[in-house]
């Protein structure tokens, strides 16, 4: 499976994305630039994720900063070699802190993070959701940002949920299910698909023409 990795690959997906639903042209005219924002594939970059998750961009990036700095280099073994004190030190909570341990003793034990582009999407969010602490969320922003695959769409993101709402003029914000038979129709692109809905959330929070389709 062909990994997203340049701005070439989404505008080729977007092309087939048209092609598959014809509504989503005028969403890619409203939606404007599609941005790449590719991360590394490893123990680092699912790190990241927790570590960032329900903080502002600056609380995350100082923490993430200082733990960077304890942990080095970035490897599974070194973190498990500080103590709970030292990482909760750099501003850990409790639980992301035991999360990254289970994401270290994963990795030490076998899960190679870089193949999870080449599983099918679904049986990818479901291997990373077996890591004590790692939800649904976290795993399909993995799957998209770091590992680049192509076909994964985070039904639980509020934002997507609010996009296709007012793209397709829904009565209701579709959610869970709903969500992922109406993504299912963008399969294998689903990931592209994610990345669109978002630049189109991003127009209709500035304001910007955003007339359902």
């Amino acid at each position: 499976m062909k990994p997203i990795d340049t701005l070439e690959d989404i505008e080729r997906e977007l092309a087939s994305l048209v092609q598959l639903d014809e509504r989503l042209v005028r969403v890619v005219d409203i939606a404007g630039e599609v941005p790449l924002r590719r991360r590394s594939a490893d123990f680092a970059g699912l790190c990241n994720i927790v570590v960032a998750q329900l903080l502002s961009v600056a609380a995350a990036a100082s923490i993430w900063a200082r733990l960077e700095a304890l942990v080095v280099p970035f490897e599974p073994d070194v973190l498990l070699s500080k103590s709970d004190e030292e990482l909760l030190g750099v501003g850990l909570s409790n639980a992301k802190l035991r999360t990254l341990k289970a994401i270290a003793e994963e990795l030490k034990a076998g899960l190679c993070l870089s193949e999870a582009v080449d599983w099918p999407g679904e049986v990818a969010h479901k291997r990373l959701c077996e890591i004590k602490g790692i939800g649904p969320w976290s795993a399909d922003i993995f799957l998209l940002f770091c590992a680049g695959h192509p076909d994964v769409f985070p039904v639980g993101d509020v934002a997507l949920q609010a996009a296709v709402q007012h793209a397709f003029d829904l009565e209701e914000r579709p959610k869970g299910k709903v969500l992922a038979e109406i993504a299912e129709a963008w399969s294998p692109h689903r990931g592209t698909a994610a990345r669109l809905f978002w630049s189109y959330y991003r127009v209709m929070k500035e304001g910007r023409e955003t007339l359902p389709v």
